[in-house]
């Protein structure tokens, strides 16, 4: 191969890298996406009016793509949404090596304090909240009324039942246990879980299930999929909106990122879900 056609083939390569660098860093940082779904449940009746949920996920502050001040913009976007209910499924920080700064909890947390809806706030702790020191995280949650942390309990919010599972990667999900828990209280069940890989264990009285941790792959290839989704079921689970035997699962490509600051082929994400009785 001649000198002018290793340069010319040197010139592509790095045009191809400034593509993919740019298309990655737009993935990054772009505004969440607002990804909506409607479910019909028969545990509420005819006539309840419909309750709205705003599902978060693995937020991950860290610099460089996740400061505070983006979360607070973010906050500010899940509020003009107006939903009855947050919900977060983990993983609120990060701890990797790529950041390049990380956050103290207070600074994590306070943004989340001035989400408002009103049912509040419920939230489960993800893999990087463990890792990352879980007690400092609570102690800051603990300060906002509005936020209630679930951990292998349920909570009634109006018509709805939330059962919060703790994290299943670290071996602290029981289902059991939060199922007994939920089994007192009357209304559409919910399940809120950092990890989807608890879905099919989710009795079939439940109505949905909602899930993070994935990414959707965080990156993912142009064609859909993506090579690595941190579930045991690999893509099943892994995107979007899964059906199986009644049961409805809503796992979020979340906001953050982990181990690597970027996103291809993905994009940050809100689900707005609205849960209302069956129609006629």
């Amino acid at each position: 191969m001649g000198k002018t056609m290793i340069r010319k083939a040197a010139v592509i390569v790095l045009a191809l890298a400034c593509v993919v660098a740019f298309k990655a860093w737009h993935d990054t940082m772009r505004a969440p996406v607002v990804e909506r779904l409607v479910i019909e449940s028969p545990a509420l009746p005819a006539g309840t009016k419909p309750v709205t949920i705003a599902l978060l996920a693995d937020i991950h502050v860290a610099g460089p793509d996740m400061p505070p001040e983006r979360l607070a913009r973010i906050v500010t976007e899940v509020n003009g949404l107006r939903p009855d209910l947050v919900a977060i499924a983990g993983d609120l920080i990060s701890e990797k090596r790529t950041a390049t700064h990380r956050y103290s909890a207070a600074e994590v947390v306070a943004p989340l304090g001035r989400l408002s809806a009103p049912l509040g706030v419920v939230l489960v702790p993800g893999n990087h909240d463990h890792w990352s020191g879980w007690p400092a995280l609570a102690a800051e949650l603990a300060r906002y009324r509005q936020i209630t942390v679930l951990r292998n309990q349920a909570a009634q919010a109006g018509p709805l039942v939330i059962g919060g599972v703790d994290d299943d990667f670290t071996h602290r999900a029981d289902l059991p246990a939060t199922a007994a828990s939920m089994a007192g209280l009357i209304g559409a069940r919910i399940v809120l879980t950092h990890s989807p890989d608890i879905f099919p264990q989710v009795p079939v009285d439940v109505d949905l299930v909602l899930a993070g941790h994935t990414h959707c792959g965080q990156i993912a290839w142009p064609w859909g999929g993506s090579p690595a989704t941190m579930s045991d079921y690999g893509d099943l689970y892994a995107c979007g909106v899964t059906r199986q035997h009644g049961k409805v699962l809503v796992t979020s490509a979340g906001l953050g990122t982990s181990l690597l600051p970027l996103r291809l082929f993905t994009h940050p994400e809100i689900w707005l879900i609205e849960i209302r009785p069956p129609q006629r």
